[in-house]
């Protein structure tokens, strides 16, 4: 499979942002480009043209690549209730509503193969697979049976870009350690490091791009300035405010946040990494 996996080292550092991004970027390129992620856990979701229902997240992403949204993008949705209740949602219909503490004793074997078929699907009708993860890949408590971040990226076996945001401090601590705690493999596959929500003179940053490349041996793709959008948020357990017919009108935000995120991205380097030296002109 043809792609690349956005990883962040933690929740709301802009991974669903620079995915949409690149979704736009590789589609205005002429490629058939396609968003995925395997697992959310979110009551954001809408309603697709065949009455199915994933987050708003990969919908977001699929109309900014030019798509109709499609559960296969978003095979998995967990959707968070009172009294620690989960709704269980597989390729868009509810299956069940579970204590929460008990979905991966239950569906564990069923969500693995629930999203290898989706994955299937999406590589039989695209060129480019951009898979998003989910909050951190290195959750120690639940990395064993964590579907939403490396076990994803071994499916699709795709490279891995890894996001920091900087806006809040403490960006150096966790790339290191991010990538202290992956398995020998996983951090052979993270391929690229992208720093985002950047204030201020990127350049003031080179410094630290020099380090983070010499501590971790892994390149510096971009450091990317904060930028506002309107785009819905993912994360959150509040009831959506939204619908369909709100995703479907942003084309002005998409085609933004694109130009913005290209231009501070090393094309020649991510491309290099997710087509190979041979495919980059």
């Amino acid at each position: 499979m043809r792609g690349v996996m956005i990883q962040g080292t933690a929740s709301n550092v802009g991974k669903s942002l620079i995915t949409t991004a690149l979704c736009r970027l590789f589609a205005e390129r002429g490629y058939a480009a396609a968003p995925f992620k395997a697992q959310n856990m979110s009551n954001r979701t809408i309603q697709t043209e065949d009455g199915k229902e994933m987050s708003v997240a990969q919908a977001q992403q699929a109309e900014a690549a030019g798509l109709t949204p499609s559960v296969c993008m978003n095979p998995i949705v967990l959707k968070p209730s009172e009294d620690h209740r989960t709704e269980v949602i597989f390729m868009g219909e509810t299956i069940s509503t579970i204590n929460g503490d008990d979905y991966q004793k239950i569906y564990y074997n069923e969500a693995k193969q629930t999203i290898q078929s989706a994955l299937k699907q999406l590589d039989k009708r695209y060129d480019l697979i951009f898979l998003e993860g989910a909050g951190s890949p290195v959750e120690m408590n639940l990395k064993e049976r964590d579907l939403a971040n490396m076990a994803a990226a071994e499916m699709a076996d795709v490279p891995v870009i890894l996001v920091a945001d900087i806006d809040r401090g403490g960006a150096f601590a966790s790339i290191a350690g991010t990538l202290a705690l992956l398995t020998a493999e996983e951090r052979n596959r993270v391929r690229g490091l992208i720093i985002n929500k950047f204030h201020g003179d990127v350049a003031s940053f080179a410094s630290g791009n020099e380090w983070l490349e010499a501590y971790t041996g892994i390149p510096v793709l971009g450091v990317v300035p904060y930028i506002e959008h309107d785009l819905a948020e993912e994360d959150g357990l509040s009831t959506p405010e939204f619908s369909s017919d709100d995703v479907m009108d942003k084309e002005a935000t998409y085609e933004k946040l694109a130009k913005h995120v290209e231009k501070y991205l090393d094309w020649r380097k991510l491309l290099t990494i997710m087509l190979g030296e041979a495919h980059v002109h």
